[in-house]
């Protein structure tokens, strides 16, 4: 099931919009707080976004820039302004689609379907995982860590992967080191302390102190 994050401060469009998408058996969340779009987007984790461009405090521009720094979710922007420079700047700022107000529901979900389609042929899982300032971009292995940009080598990559999607819980070292070596045979120890030892000074120096924690004799754990 697809999930559909409305961004859309008219509560008509917006729950006539949810409850078309949800009959089509897609799951819909409305934005709530529009002056932090950003947090309702990164805790539903959608795979499509529908983005009013008209919105108190700050307008679509502003927060599918936002979006596009953690994300590559396809974006529908919904306007009342049709003219080609909307539909210019929509492309701009990373937009994939422009639909002009007033719409039929049947055309708006006869493009959600086409998006979706396009996008997640091959694919499917979920994108983003979120924690405490921290946003993991499954999709092309991407941190954003206090609105800071960090590069991962491949196994801080998959470590952090694997102590998100278990946030919460404690993962064993011998977990860890079967995902990223599909086998824990011939794996000198050494390395993954290594490893998460440089993962947790690149998350120090965006702020995120404290982000992993050891549990000795244990393993990992990120604290949700």
């Amino acid at each position: 099931m697809y999930r559909i994050f409305v961004v859309e401060d008219d509560a008509v469009i917006a729950s006539a919009v949810q409850r078309h998408l949800e009959s089509w058996g897609y799951q819909v969340a409305c934005a709530v707080r529009f002056d932090d779009v950003l947090s309702d987007f990164a805790a539903f984790d959608p795979q499509l976004v529908l983005l009013d461009i008209s919105l108190p405090f700050f307008n679509g521009y502003h927060w599918c820039r936002e979006i596009r720094k953690v994300s590559k979710v396809p974006i529908l922007f919904l306007t009342s302004a049709s003219d080609d420079m909307n539909l210019v700047m929509a492309m701009e700022m990373g937009g994939d689609d422009l639909l002009a107000k007033p719409f039929h529901l049947q055309v708006l979900s006869a493009k959600v379907q086409a998006m979706l389609r396009r996008a997640y042929d091959f694919a499917g899982t979920a994108h983003l995982l979120s924690c405490g300032g921290a946003v993991l971009n499954v999709s092309d292995g991407t941190l954003t860590a206090n609105g800071q940009k960090v590069e991962l080598t491949r196994n801080e990559f998959k470590i952090l992967q694997l102590l998100l999607e278990h946030r919460g819980e404690i993962v064993s070292r011998e977990a860890i080191m079967t995902r990223l070596w599909e086998s824990d045979s011939f794996v000198d120890e050494n390395t993954l302390t290594v490893n998460v030892a440089r993962l947790r000074k690149k998350l120090e120096s965006t702020g995120l102190t404290d982000f992993i924690r050891t549990r000795k004799g244990a393993g990992y754990l990120v604290e949700g």
